[in-house]
């Protein structure tokens, strides 16, 4: 007996992983504060863009929640997949446009001087599981589609 995969199960399960990475990713650029030296990063953003930048990383935070939660209602409606079929499609953009901006972030983390190892290794971490995200959204959009 076989059963269909669940993709939005294992689409729900890496972006919790994503975002617990990317968490990870902000948690270890600050470690250095619990040792006494400074986390600080020369800055190329004026002082009066920082709100901007700081509101830019809030969405960019909370629409993985806001994926998650709508995975979970795509795939917990009685009514099916038919009527969830344009968020499918959407959340596979959604999940390619995460990936691409992850991957010059990941070259940066290399190319800066002092790059520290454990960021750049947590950015690969990052960039697979975007790429694994892609392709179980895409599975899953595609499974909506009439056969």
């Amino acid at each position: 007996m076989t059963f269909p995969i669940d993709y939005a199960l294992r689409l729900r399960s890496l972006w919790i992983c994503w975002l617990l990475a990317m968490l990870f990713h902000v948690e270890l650029g600050l470690m250095p504060l619990f040792h006494g030296q400074s986390p600080e990063i020369g800055s190329h953003v004026d002082a009066a863009q920082l709100p901007l930048l700081f509101g830019a990383m809030l969405g960019y935070f909370l629409l993985p929640l806001l994926a998650v939660l709508l995975i979970a209602y795509a795939a917990s409606d009685p009514q099916g997949s038919r009527r969830w079929r344009p968020w499918r499609r959407l959340h596979f953009w959604f999940s390619i446009v995460y990936t691409i901006t992850n991957i010059p972030h990941l070259i940066a983390d290399i190319v800066v001087p002092d790059s520290r190892l454990d960021q750049v290794v947590l950015m690969v971490v990052l960039v697979l599981l975007g790429l694994a995200i892609n392709l179980e959204g895409w599975r899953w959009w595609r499974q909506a589609l009439p056969s």
